[in-house]
């Protein structure tokens, strides 16, 4: 097998449209050894799966007509070819996907994960230059960014702020972006005002992905959130299908939301619930173009009423920074999401997720602490999927995802078996 046996799995179970305890069933094994099969590689409960089931589900997979019932038929050509925007292999917004390229882009993310969870490593981008520009503060998205297309072997440029820079002295835009793409061979650029990213790419054939343009998109947080999102509910048997999804806190000025709003929206019969304080709604368009799908959207100021039912609670801090005469009179201490209301409206399977950072200052009304041992929060898993998922990007943009799999080779240091103190705990590892 060319693939690890857990990326085999979770694109089987992906292509098919089907839960694990489905799957299972449909394969003729027990649910409890399918769960094993699909842990990590390093994990003392992990099992290799019989290869006589490797090749049962090698053979449904395969079978063109069961994956036209079960699945949708994918899109021919080259996969940057069909994200591209207005024909140049750049990602500057989730519009660019369809529901099929987005779960392509998923596995190829799944033949990330070695690499992202330092079992392997790959130079296929090895001297390539990535050039990050980040003319507001980052730390998360900038680093994310940097350690991805480190890890497919390239390197990295990085440059923040721009009290000083040369677009301070009224370079435009345009001269900025030509000049750096002579540098560089791919851009990653965060600005504060929405469509400057556009701007930026109109002036160059290289790649350019955005990092964040005001209020306006996030793109490659979307990607990851929805990929975090799966990957939970494949954990817990469930279909992104029919789910309830709630959107919590700054949702006028949370770009975040925007973008994972109109990914979500490719499924089907989805339930949004969107909890607001007055005055920080989601906007207007992007209700529109989620609506258009036949989704059902609720919008209240109440976080109990919101989070009732829910799937998935999605957190967002106030983007205090984008204000310009809004008042924060709305915005209490009512809209903290913590242990205590999650316990009591929310689902004991509900997945926590935030796009960092939160305010973890006492009196702040952002994401509780006190959930932060509470299995029902991912957002440090969700952080983590950041790498394999900006490197499902890059590789893609820059035409590499064909040969990631036949460069791949053990590391020679000796990682961590897991990254934080609690996810053993979490994987079921004492």
């Amino acid at each position: 097998m060319s693939v690890s046996q857990q990326v085999f799995l979770r694109d089987a179970m992906r292509r098919l449209n089907l839960t694990r305890d489905v799957f299972a069933v449909r394969i003729g094994v027990k649910r409890r050894a399918l769960d094993t099969w699909l842990l990590p590689e390093g994990s003392q409960e992990a099992r290799n799966m019989p290869e006589v089931v490797s090749r049962f589900v090698t053979e449904i997979v395969e079978n063109e007509a069961l994956l036209e019932k079960y699945a949708q038929s994918a899109q021919s050509g080259p996969l940057r070819d069909r994200i591209s925007y207005n024909g140049k292999h750049q990602l500057l917004s989730v519009d660019q996907f369809t529901r099929e390229s987005v779960e392509e882009l998923f596995r190829i993310a799944d033949q990330m994960q070695p690499i992202a969870r330092r079992q392997k490593v790959s130079r296929v981008l090895e001297g390539a230059v990535l050039g990050n520009l980040f003319f507001e503060a980052s730390t998360r998205t900038r680093v994310s960014f940097g350690a991805a297309f480190c890890r497919l072997g390239g390197s990295v440029c990085d440059t923040t702020g721009f009290t000083f820079s040369s677009m301070a002295k009224g370079e435009s835009i345009y001269d900025t972006s030509r000049v750096m793409s002579g540098y560089v061979d791919a851009l990653v650029i965060r600005h504060p005002e929405r469509g400057s990213v556009a701007e930026f790419a109109d002036a160059t054939n290289i790649p350019v992905i955005n990092g964040g343009d005001g209020a306006g998109e996030h793109p490659s947080q979307a990607l990851l959130d929805l990929y975090t999102i799966l990957t939970e509910f494949s954990r817990l048997g469930k279909l992104l299908d029919g789910a309830h999804i709630a959107m919590v806190g700054d949702l006028k000025y949370g770009r975040t939301v925007h973008s994972l709003i109109k990914l979500l929206a490719l499924y089907r019969d989805l339930k949004f619930t969107l909890v607001a304080p007055k005055g920080l709604e989601m906007p207007d368009y992007i209700l529109e173009q989620a609506g258009k799908r036949g989704h059902v959207i609720e919008q209240t100021s109440s976080l109990e009423q919101g989070l009732v039912g829910a799937d998935v609670v999605y957190a967002t801090r106030v983007q205090k920074e984008r204000f310009a005469d809004e008042q924060l009179e709305g915005y209490t201490a009512d809209f903290q999401v913590n242990k205590a209301i999650v316990d009591r409206c929310g689902r004991s399977d509900a997945i926590i997720m935030h796009p960092l950072p939160r305010d973890s200052r006492e009196g702040a009304h952002d994401l509780g602490v006190d959930l932060n041992h509470d299995p029902r929060l991912a957002i440090f898993r969700q952080a983590d999927n950041g790498i394999p998922v900006r490197m499902a990007i890059f590789a893609v943009l820059l035409g590499v995802e064909g040969l990631v799999q036949h460069s791949l080779r053990d590391v020679t240091w000796s990682p961590p078996s897991h990254i934080g103190p609690d996810d053993s705990v979490f994987h079921g590892i004492d």
